[in-house]
């Protein structure tokens, strides 16, 4: 699960969170199982309280890695990206994000 920082004018003693966006640049799902692994990856879009299936039980084989996104995702702040397996313990994920912040609130 990754989470887009949300804007925050900080209290007193913090520092401010300014207003970010993320850009998904690659999602690599690797299988360490002798088995193929179920996964969905989907997405929460915060501001339309709405949840974007992107990949619905997609088949990972046995012992290998993919790479799961041809163009980059822009999430906004608040938005949430999440990744969940059929079975536990079979699959490691890498998410490449490139955080853009703005910088005033």
């Amino acid at each position: 699960m990754y989470t887009v920082p949300t804007a925050s004018p900080g209290l007193t003693g913090t520092a401010p969170v300014f207003p970010t966006t993320a850009v998904i640049k690659s999602i690599l799902v690797a299988s360490d199982s002798a088995n193929a692994t179920l996964a969905d990856i989907k997405y929460l879009d915060s501001s339309a309280s709405a949840t974007f299936v992107l990949f619905n039980q997609k088949s990972i084989t046995a012992n290998n890695t993919v790479q799961l996104l041809d163009q980059p995702l822009v999430l906004e702040e608040s938005d949430v990206l999440y990744v969940q397996a059929n079975a536990a313990n079979q699959i490691h994920v890498t998410v490449s994000v490139l955080e853009i912040t703005k910088g005033d609130l």
